[in-house]
């Protein structure tokens, strides 16, 4: 049999026209035999800081008050050897022209979920993989990610990507866990303004020193725990 992986995705700012020229996708995944007892760790922080177990991880919640224990659930991450995150940062979506190129905007978000997702996929191995949902269109929206991921994959009988399924973030704290890190990644390279919260830049700067990483830069390939990717538009792409 295969070994199982689960893989949770989450985006930012993926939209054609919402006036934020940085977008990032970003996943955090690890072995399906390792899910009860993550679950069960990121729980008892959630205790020890005197949260409820249903508290959910979002960064947009980072505050000054909860910032001790933001940082804890970032060394959980960076200190379990069995969870790994890769993210994609597009720097500046405004300067594509799909029109130019013969698709559309939807087009264009599946292929940088492939991008995003290929360094991760590995044949010999199986995935299940889950997003958080983002709207109505979720159903016709994972329906399409299968197919481009299968086919880019050359996984015809889905042997490799057997399941891909929407869920509420309230739902998985691992999806809770990609939003902090995907949050961190987008503040980063959106840049620190005198209005962005004292919490989130020092939590940044946390994710920086553990990571060893900017989070502006792209990581080597290869890097598995925390791995960056910055896709720029190429002269196909480009106004």
């Amino acid at each position: 049999m295969r070994s199982a992986f689960n893989i949770y995705c989450d985006e930012s700012c993926h939209m054609e026209n919402d006036r934020q020229p940085v977008m990032v996708m970003g996943a955090v995944w690890c072995a399906l035999d390792k899910v009860h007892d993550i679950n069960k760790r990121l729980r008892e922080i959630k205790h020890n800081h005197q949260l409820p177990g249903h508290f959910e991880v979002k960064w947009t919640k980072v505050s000054p008050a909860k910032l001790p224990f933001y940082r804890d659930i970032v060394d959980y991450f960076f200190d379990d050897d069995d969870l790994h995150f890769r993210v994609l940062i597009v720097s500046d979506k405004t300067q594509l022209d799909h029109e130019q190129f013969g698709q559309d905007h939807d087009t264009w978000y599946y292929k940088m979920y492939f991008e995003m997702l290929k360094v991760i996929l590995q044949p010999s191995l199986q995935y299940r993989v889950y997003l958080d949902i983002k709207d109505t269109r979720s159903g016709a929206k994972i329906r399409k990610l299968h197919e481009v991921l299968c086919n880019s994959l050359r996984d015809f009988d889905r042997s490799v990507v057997p399941h891909i399924q929407t869920i509420r973030s309230h739902e998985s704290q691992l999806m809770q866990l990609a939003d902090l890190l995907i949050g961190a990644v987008m503040c980063a390279n959106r840049g620190i303004s005198p209005d962005t919260s004292r919490a989130k830049v020092a939590l940044v700067r946390h994710v920086r020193e553990r990571s060893g990483y900017s989070l502006t830069r792209k990581t080597l390939l290869q890097e598995r725990k925390f791995n960056v990717f910055v896709w720029q538009a190429s002269g196909a792409w480009r106004l």
